[in-house]
């Protein structure tokens, strides 16, 4: 159990120390991972950024994924999506939406700070914990398409089977706590409130 996001940037920091001090990129996935991300890169003395991708949900339940798109529109579709009631036509509709949330986003960003380029760069992408995994899927396969020299994904708390379908996609796989009963990231918070849009600028302006 983590106090809060604060807590589980400060534990993940520790746990990926060996980049300290060289200039490593902290990608946060908005809006819950990006104020760990200001965290995880002050303690490494590195640079913090966003990196975009938004899930794409369930017909009549929003929350749960069924896949993830990134800001290109490619998209991760998991095994389970049709199973969820989610065919073509309704992940055609669902990525189409979720892309047009990601350029407002990505307008709104770089309007606090321009993006950083991850080619050449040790690169950590955090988020607050992994459920499904296919949200970090989409955005470690933006990354690497982008040729960072090293790719790393570190969250607090995912299931073991969805760390083992994310660390198909990194070179460094750090996660603190994989339990087998894992219903949702946020039972594993004593606090777990919303992140604000206010907040990821905050981080990203510090």
């Amino acid at each position: 159990m983590f106090a809060d996001r604060h807590e589980a940037a400060i534990r993940l920091a520790a746990e990926v120390g060996k980049y300290r001090g060289l200039n490593p990129l902290v990608l946060g996935i908005p809006r819950g991972a990006v104020p760990m991300a200001r965290v995880i890169a002050a303690e490494l003395a590195g640079e913090v950024d966003v990196t975009l991708v938004r899930k794409l949900g369930a017909p009549g339940n929003p929350e749960f994924a069924v896949g993830a798109v990134d800001e290109t529109g490619w998209s991760h579709v998991a095994a389970h999506a049709r199973g969820a009631g989610a065919d073509a036509a309704y992940l055609e509709q669902e990525t189409r939406a979720q892309v047009e949330v990601l350029k407002a986003r990505r307008a709104a960003y770089t309007a606090i700070r321009p993006a950083v380029d991850p080619r050449g760069r040790i690169v950590i992408v955090v988020d607050d914990g992994l459920a499904t995994g296919a949200t970090m899927i989409a955005a470690l396969h933006a990354l690497r398409a982008r040729n960072p020299a090293k790719l790393i994904c570190a969250v607090p708390v995912a299931p073991p089977e969805s760390i083992e379908k994310v660390s198909r996609h990194c070179d460094e796989m750090m996660c603190l706590e994989a339990p087998g009963n894992f219903r949702s990231v946020g039972q594993f918070y004593r606090r777990f409130e919303q992140v604000s849009d206010a907040e990821v600028a905050a981080a990203l302006k510090a």
